[in-house]
């Protein structure tokens, strides 16, 4: 008797159209989605909704989305292989949102860290969307009845809140969610600030603070050769105390699989010029067949949109599977 294949689990993770992907991002998350993809039902979705909490430029979101998509396949995401669209294109995350927002308290949002960061951020545009995001978050996750969210810091926070609204609807409702879990990739260096290396790399901080995917090899020279690093002129990994030369290294390793302690052995006797040279090269030599792959694709926004476009009617279908069940659970009216 022939055996049925295993039904891998659903990893589901969003990026904001925003902003400037960094190699921080790479390093963290797009290389390990790469290596994910064989094992397991991959959904990543480019989250233009959650991007308008902030306003935006129309046209330059709408471009953002193209790029972002071009990204995610330059890394080396096959879309035959993993769900790459765009949360816009999926009505049924803004319904399911409507519906979860009903089972969520407001002392639960209010106790939202990055609500608190976003609003002392944005003091002129607090809208209840920055204040419900939560709530969209969750609904972008339960749709797909995930598995497994790759998650930072930043939003472990959202990920229990989550996981609270769907045990509160499964109690009431009996089981119809999955109840997610935080994924924490099995390698990874956190990179930090070119500038303030004591915090994380953000695409959101000064252009000069971090790398972009899509930086120049010069302009990569530039970044680094300025990045802080410390007067003792010793190269080794104390990220503690020597954060900036710590976060170089980290670079290095992460970019060319060398363990730290060999990169630091490799590098006694020269000075922090040679350090940041050698930082550069392995930036470098990382993205550049990206960069390259990401310049063919760019150049045929028309198979692109096709991606989107396909990508999204497969996961309206997997979306809407769920909410047809919360809507029939919660007493909604049948449709016709």
């Amino acid at each position: 008797m022939e055996q049925t294949a295993e039904k891998k689990q659903v990893i589901f993770s969003g990026i904001q159209p925003s902003g400037t992907l960094t190699i921080g991002n790479y390093i963290g998350a797009l290389r390990n989605f790469v290596t994910l993809q064989h094992d397991y039902d991959c959904i990543y979705c480019i989250v233009d909704e959650h991007a308008i909490t902030v306003r935006q430029n129309p046209a330059d979101l709408r471009r953002r989305c193209l790029e972002l998509a071009a990204i995610y396949i330059a890394s080396g995401l096959d879309p035959k292989q993993n769900l790459i669209y765009c949360q816009s294109h999926v009505s049924a995350h803004a319904e399911l949102a409507w519906i979860l927002g009903c089972f969520t308290y407001m002392g639960e949002l209010n106790r939202m860290t990055q609500f608190k960061a976003k609003s002392a951020a944005h003091e002129d545009n607090i809208n209840a969307g920055l204040f419900t995001y939560p709530v969209l978050m969750a609904a972008d996750i339960l749709l797909y009845q995930t598995n497994l969210v790759p998650v930072g810091v930043d939003q472990k926070q959202h990920l229990e809140l989550c996981r609270d609204i769907a045990q509160r609807f499964n109690a009431v409702y009996g089981n119809v969610f999955t109840i997610p879990e935080g994924y924490i990739p099995k390698v990874g260096a956190k990179i930090m600030s070119l500038q303030e290396p004591g915090k994380k790399m953000s695409k959101s901080d000064p252009e000069d603070t971090y790398i972009a995917l899509l930086d120049s090899p010069d302009v990569i020279r530039k970044k680094i050769r300025r990045a802080v690093t410390d007067s003792d002129g010793e190269i080794r990994f104390d990220p503690e105390n020597k954060p900036g030369v710590s976060n170089l290294l980290s670079m290095i390793s992460a970019l060319t699989g060398t363990p730290v302690n060999q990169v630091v052995s490799d590098l006694q006797g020269v000075g922090y010029g040679e350090l940041k040279n050698r930082t550069t090269e392995a930036v470098v030599t990382a993205l550049e067949p990206l960069q390259r792959e990401y310049q063919r694709l760019i150049a045929d926004k028309a198979y692109l949109q096709s991606v989107i476009d396909e990508n999204g009617q497969k996961a309206s279908a997997l979306a809407t599977r769920t909410l047809r069940k919360v809507q029939k659970k919660i007493g909604f009216a049948p449709r016709g």
